[in-house]
């Protein structure tokens, strides 16, 4: 997975649930714990995400992360260029698949014949 694909899953993330750890966070998205303090720390000092407290039902204080309006457009950003690879990626794959549907049809048809 890209950073940037780390970044957006992780915009995701924190858009539904502003008041998950970040060893919940690095569970979801499948890295580290320090990975996860480095991408949660580049995000809130790209001004994406900002920090806010919440009380706890232990009466300890959290932390609540949650999008600034410059975070959601670029989670929208970072949305379109996913798509776009994502859809060059499907194109290719669909493409391969109909190539060795071809060599597999090619080949049946010619052990038939023998």
């Amino acid at each position: 997975m890209t950073n940037e694909e780390i970044e957006f899953h992780a915009l995701k993330l924190l858009e539904q649930n502003p008041k998950m750890s970040q060893r919940e966070l690095s569970a979801e998205l499948g890295v580290s714990l320090g990975k996860t303090h480095y991408v949660v720390k580049a995000l809130i000092d790209m001004g994406w995400v900002k920090l806010g407290n919440f009380r706890r039902s232990d009466n300890k204080l959290g932390y609540a992360y949650l999008l600034t309006p410059k975070g959601i457009a670029e989670k929208a950003a970072i949305t379109v260029r996913f798509l776009a690879r994502k859809q060059t990626e499907y194109a290719k794959l669909r493409e391969e698949i109909e190539q060795l549907k071809a060599e597999v049809g090619g080949q049946a048809l010619g052990a038939e014949g023998r």
